[in-house]
């Protein structure tokens, strides 16, 4: 399988050659390069621990809304504490997710 490139949007299309024109930008043919085998590595290998995070922060999401939701009931100082806790630590988790995810489309593991 090879990857190809879109040289405007960053689009990566998975064929035999590039496609008549780019499906997210409309850019011609010319504007894909075949992806070097490193590069195409690299963003085959990622694909999975894109996922992996982006997976993650839709639990940590989801931790952050029953984190609030116990804190609203308010039923005691201990049971605030962890709910106050948790969502602290989600707020963190999830800056580092989005953080790693950038880093990845900065080297091109992204696609």
């Amino acid at each position: 399988m090879k990857l190809w490139k879109c040289g405007v949007c960053g689009f990566i299309h998975e064929g035999e050659e590039a496609p008549e024109k780019c499906p997210k930008c409309g850019a011609p043919r010319e504007a894909f390069r075949l992806l070097e085998e490193r590069e195409a590595d690299l963003v085959l290998k990622s694909r999975t621990t894109n996922d992996i995070h982006m997976a993650l922060n839709g639990l940590v999401e989801e931790a952050m809304v029953l984190a609030e939701e116990g804190l609203e009931i308010n039923l005691d100082p201990g049971c605030a504490a962890i709910f106050q806790e948790i969502f602290q630590f989600a707020k963190v988790i999830r800056q580092k997710i989005k953080a790693e995810l950038e880093t990845h489309m900065q080297k091109g593991k992204w696609g």
